[in-house]
């Protein structure tokens, strides 16, 4: 039975005779193919190799496929979640106002009641902030403070 070498650089490891395929392998896992017959053994080898590349390109366009389909049922999901709560949201509105109308009417007139409360305790307190902001503005007083006396001197060489 004789057959092709690999060639003499190639630091054989291994051999394996595999459907008419001599399958050599080295030391650092290169592989060298040889056919046990002629021609049509290499023919049959590309042509399997053209179908697995073929295999892998289909598995690949699935994939993204598979991916898109779920994309669209998981944005479909969300949507179901969101429009469920957004119907809990207004049906607990409903309960506790008794329509939407009233329940922006109640906010409205609570928060009037509210805007009322602080003015009226504006008016009540406003008189008193003022007087307080012109006593401090007219009370001057006329002393100056023993610290700020003392670092005068300091700066000017004198002894205290």
């Amino acid at each position: 039975n004789s057959h092709q070498h690999p060639p003499s650089s190639f630091h054989l490891v291994g051999c394996l005779l595999f459907k008419d395929f001599y399958f050599y392998y080295s030391h650092t896992d290169q592989l060298f193919i040889m056919s046990a017959s002629t021609g049509a053994g290499i023919q049959e080898l590309m042509a399997a190799e053209t179908r697995a590349s073929q295999i892998v390109a289909e598995a690949r366009m699935g994939r993204g496929d598979r991916m898109k389909q779920a994309k669209a049922d998981a944005q479909e999901l969300i949507n179901a979640y969101r429009d469920e709560k957004q119907e809990e949201f207004n049906n607990m509105v409903l309960s506790k106002g008794g329509s939407e109308n009233n329940a922006s009417a109640k906010l409205t007139a609570d928060t009037n009641k509210e805007i009322a409360e602080m003015q009226a305790q504006f008016q009540k307190n406003a008189q008193k902030a003022v007087d307080v902001l012109l006593s401090k503005c007219c009370e001057v007083s006329l002393e100056v403070p023993s610290a700020r006396v003392r670092s005068t001197q300091k700066l000017a060489g004198m002894t205290v």
